[in-house]
């Protein structure tokens, strides 16, 4: 995984880089000492993961993740700071680890990443994008438990930070991977966005009701409901109007 370090502080870049020395599977590909300059390298070197440092000359690191263009790389704070972390999480960062970053805390941050490989079409990047058709199955792990799952059966996927929980069947398992990276992968013309948080299978819509601010409350077969807001209820009648 390509690792980009935006802090700046040189010592603390240093130290972060001998850390990551004992993990050969992040790669660092370069280093920026603000905002700026890492608008620049992300866009240049593509990081698939940023060590962020908080408060910096000029901008803070929240500014810029408000900046980045999706898909924004995975986000693993790193502060001397401990009353920015609420924040943090509201940005979906992975983790939010303390300087001097303790070596132990830097490996459950970057186990985050690891467990599930490249197994699934959901989860690899290596694997081609095309779209998927309802008739496709994917293979879908979590932990030790695995299912070849028909496209058609998944009713609703939820962002849960910069996981996505998957309901199909009886089951609803966490994946490592964003709520928008496997929105890419699904058919616009069967799976809709109901909101920032959810998407929908249109084939297991039940049934619909007004709710509140002229949003709608879509209720899917086996008793979930989801809520439209009022732009994404627009949305849904003019796709779904005759």
């Amino acid at each position: 995984m390509k690792a980009l370090i935006v802090d700046d502080e040189r010592l603390a870049r240093n130290e972060l880089r001998r850390l990551l020395a004992a993990h050969a599977d992040i790669e660092i590909v370069g280093e920026a000492v603000d905002v700026e300059d890492a608008l620049v390298k992300v866009n240049a070197l593509k990081p698939e993961l940023i060590f962020l440092d908080v408060q910096m000359p000029g901008a803070d690191g929240f500014s810029l993740l408000e900046q980045l263009a999706a898909p924004v790389p995975l986000v693993i704070f790193t502060t001397a700071y401990d009353e920015f972390a609420v924040k943090a999480f509201e940005f979906n960062a992975l983790d939010y680890l303390l300087k001097p970053v303790d070596p132990n805390r830097l490996v459950a941050a970057l186990e985050k990443i690891r467990p599930r490989g490249s197994e699934t079409p959901f989860e690899a990047g290596a694997i081609s994008a095309h779209r998927l058709t309802l008739e496709d199955k994917v293979f879908v792990r979590e932990g030790d438990r695995c299912w070849f799952v028909p496209v058609k059966n998944i009713r609703l996927l939820e962002s849960e930070g910069n996981y996505t929980r998957v309901h199909f069947d009886d089951q609803k398992p966490q994946l490592f991977r964003s709520l928008t990276a496997m929105e890419e992968r699904l058919d616009a013309k069967h799976f809709f966005r109901a909101n920032r948080k959810q998407v929908i299978n249109l084939a297991w819509v039940d049934g619909i009701e007004p709710w509140f601010s002229g949003g709608l409350l879509v209720k899917l077969k086996g008793g979930l409901q989801v809520e439209l807001s009022r732009r994404q209820a627009q949305d849904f009648r003019e796709r779904m109007s005759l």
